[in-house]
């Protein structure tokens, strides 16, 4: 999971799940981080729930995923808008 980021920078992935608390215990959070990683490298304006969809393979016991979804939808945008 270290190796998404360049050097000190994080990642806008692992940067949304800071900024909207879409991390918990950490045991979930590395498989997480990579799922939404690859999904948003595949589809980049995955909605809600392709994004619900896209996670259903990630077992997270600590949350109702309402954090972890709007951290991926926030890594989206972080990415559209580095992309412009």
């Amino acid at each position: 999971i270290e190796g998404i980021a360049r050097g000190e920078q994080l990642h806008p992935v692992q940067a949304a799940f800071v900024a909207c608390d879409g991390f918990q215990c950490g045991f979930c959070t590395p498989g997480m981080l990579m799922t939404g990683e690859d999904m948003l490298r595949k589809y980049p304006l995955a909605t809600d729930e392709e994004i619900r969809e896209g996670l259903s393979g990630n077992l997270c016991r600590c949350t109702g995923y309402q954090n972890i979804i709007a951290a991926i939808r926030s890594a989206a945008a972080m990415r559209k808008e580095n992309a412009s």
